[in-house]
């Protein structure tokens, strides 16, 4: 397979921690030149020094950006579009507070709707141009399982996390006729920091120990783990490379089998 990044520039968004990190690390191990996205300017100095470099003037940059501030967002990546092709965009961003649903008030939803699709939209609109100049485009969005079936307590995420996919679907409609391929990636529970925020609260609503909600959640999976980043990062770097050039349009569920019949 034709795994080889050489040459190509990928934006990553959410590249301070987490499954962003390790996507990050992933393409720069194939050889892509990795430009960084999230509010953290000290973490993500720290990281780029950690990236690898495989290929002689391979060069790992990062972006200060919030994206609760779309505008500003956007302007940050059309001023670095305007200095290197962008050929890999992925589209990462921590998920919304979770919840019951009915105890949601109506702002939660419409700040995730801005950070999770209005923010890929604009994204999109300023690298597209670039991707389809160099016929090398991949998109690929990081969402959730909860797009094949809604996880307790997570009422926002739920809801906008399905709104992301479909965007994402018709999206691939659109520009398939470039030969830019959009996918989703949807991890299943991820040895993250926002999995600890899940666990802890799930342990105060049920009165008991952080270990023992963690223990229950790994009985729902087949094989018996939480993920680590890194395995979500394999699949999004396979997603980015030549080798999935007729892949477009799709779910990637990597959950260690927990959504098995659906």
């Amino acid at each position: 397979m034709n795994l080889n990044l050489h040459g190509k520039n990928a934006l990553v968004g959410g590249g301070s921690k987490g499954i962003g990190k390790s996507i990050a690390h992933e393409l720069a191990a194939l050889g892509a030149n990795v430009v960084l996205v999230s509010r953290s300017a000290e973490a993500m100095a720290s990281i780029i020094h950690e990236l690898p470099k495989t290929v002689e003037g391979q060069n790992h940059e990062f972006l200060v950006a919030d994206f609760s501030d779309s505008q500003d967002l956007a302007a940050k990546v059309k001023a670095l579009v305007s200095t290197r092709p962008i050929h890999i965009l992925v589209n990462n961003t921590g998920g919304p507070a979770g919840g019951p649903l009915l105890e949601t008030q109506p702002e939660a939803f419409r700040q995730a709707f801005h950070n999770h699709l209005i923010c890929n939209q604009l994204l999109v609109q300023n690298v597209l141009h670039s991707m389809i100049k160099e016929g090398y485009g991949r998109i690929i969005n990081i969402i959730s399982t909860s797009v094949k079936a809604p996880l307790d307590n997570l009422g926002v995420s739920n809801t906008i996390r399905a709104a992301v996919a479909n965007w994402a679907k018709t999206l691939a409609n659109e520009v398939g006729r470039h030969g830019i391929t959009v996918n989703n990636v949807l991890p299943g529970m991820t040895a993250t920091e926002r999995l600890d925020e899940i666990i802890q609260n799930a342990a105060k609503r049920a009165n008991t120990d952080t270990k023992t909600v963690a223990e229950r959640m790994k009985k729902e999976i087949p094989l018996g783990r939480f993920a680590n980043p890194a395995e979500i990062a394999a699949a999004v770097a396979f997603l980015a490379s030549p080798a999935a050039s007729y892949i477009t349009g799709t779910n990637i569920t990597v959950d260690g089998g927990r959504t098995r019949s659906l």
